[in-house]
């Protein structure tokens, strides 16, 4: 007879403060250089923030070192409004990166794609660029999600991390949601081969998965989302796993939110967030 056994559901691991102390966080080493160099791909002259907070966000939660690769005319103004970011300009069309671009994604211990992109084209044009380059770690964020389900995986990194909301979970699973959120974000896990972080869920490829408060209603405000990919990016960069990085950045992003919810209530803005990692981090 055939085998009737009915997969068992994914049952998620619960994320709590103790079980995240266990896990502990990277050795800060003695330099910048050793606590991980970022680049953040993204922005558009109709949202140049978004690459901002997360840059900023990445130092916040303890990286050394980040740039900045914005289109050309938007690139130009990055550099007064963080000087703490190196900036480089994103190649025009199907053009390679010119070699400033390349050294810095070739020396990148993370990479985070998608923050402030408005344009399908030129989103797909900057992944194509950056896959050329051959990143070590790859996070895909925002309107990087959009054209993910028509790009060829085998051109991206193995080590990749997906940041999704749920609207684009829902255009990587070309369905909509279900009521298991694990069992949902564990398949887009296992089929784009990609650690997965959705709202306080995150799905490894092998079937791990966890569960963490996803953070009160204050986080749903503009640019929350790019201080989350900013975070997770930052703690990938630092040598954590993945997964650990995904549980971590989710979880460190949700009590900040927290935080300035019971000290200020509902209204504060995005960057606000950005002082409060570095305080979430430290408490743990």
């Amino acid at each position: 007879m055939p085998d009737k056994t009915v997969p068992a559901k994914t049952m998620p691991e619960p994320v709590t403060l103790a079980f995240l102390r266990a896990w502990g966080v990277p050795d800060p080493g003695g330099s910048k250089k050793s606590r991980g160099q970022i680049v953040v791909v993204g922005g558009s002259r109709r949202s140049p923030g978004g690459v901002l907070l997360s840059a900023e966000a990445a130092l916040r939660v303890g990286a050394g070192r980040v740039g900045i690769a914005a289109p050309a005319g938007v690139a130009a103004g990055l550099g007064p409004a963080m000087p703490e970011a190196g900036v480089y300009e994103l190649p025009t069309g199907s053009d390679s990166v010119d070699v400033a671009l390349g050294s810095a994604l070739d020396s990148a211990d993370a990479v985070l794609l998608g923050p402030g992109f408005d344009d399908p084209d030129a989103t797909r044009a900057a992944l194509h660029a950056v896959a050329e380059a051959e990143v070590a770690r790859l996070v895909l964020d925002a309107f990087a999600l959009g054209i993910l389900p028509s790009f060829d995986r085998g051109l991206l990194p193995p080590d990749l991390l997906i940041n999704a909301n749920e609207e684009e979970a829902e255009l990587l699973l070309e369905r909509d949601l279900g009521r298991d959120r694990a069992a949902d974000i564990s398949e887009i896990a296992e089929r784009y081969d990609a650690v997965v972080h959705c709202f306080g869920t995150v799905a490894h490829p092998d079937g791990r998965c966890w569960q963490a408060e996803p953070g009160g209603s204050g986080l749903g405000t503009a640019g929350s989302g790019d201080v989350l990919s900013g975070a997770i990016v930052g703690l990938a960069a630092q040598g954590m796993d993945a997964e650990r990085a995904a549980v971590w950045g989710g979880w460190t992003h949700a009590r900040a939110g927290d935080r300035l919810t019971e000290r200020v209530g509902i209204g504060f803005l995005a960057r606000d967030l950005l002082p409060e990692l570095t305080a979430v981090l430290h408490e743990s």
